[in-house]
């Protein structure tokens, strides 16, 4: 395939990319979350290192997005907050993932 031909290629798989997933600190949750049945809040917040704020921001737009299902509980009276990935969020996680694969493959 002609050179430009296959820029061109490249260009329109990564503009077709999941916004939602193709940002870093939502890969990264997508990413821990995909290792596990189930994680709580605290577990992940020191597995990415972002900020409270930053997770709870970034968890809001996943479970929007119908990629993470965030459930509240109680331990002994403390709150427990338990994050999952859900199929569609695998989906999403895995289409990313070839996605990416092509991209790279494209471009040696």
């Amino acid at each position: 395939m002609p050179r430009d031909e296959g820029h061109r290629e490249v260009a329109e798989t990564l503009t077709g990319l999941d916004r939602t997933v193709h940002e870093p600190a939502r890969l990264a949750i997508l990413a821990v979350l995909r290792g596990f049945e189930c994680a709580d809040f605290l577990f992940l917040l020191r597995q990415t290192g972002l900020t409270r704020g930053n997770l709870s921001s970034h968890l809001s737009k996943l479970e929007t997005a119908g990629y993470v299902e965030i459930r509240k509980e109680f331990v002994d009276k403390i709150p427990r907050t338990l994050l999952s990935l859900t199929e569609p969020g695998r989906s999403a996680l895995e289409a990313y993932r070839r996605s990416m694969a092509e991209i790279l493959t494209d471009l040696e």
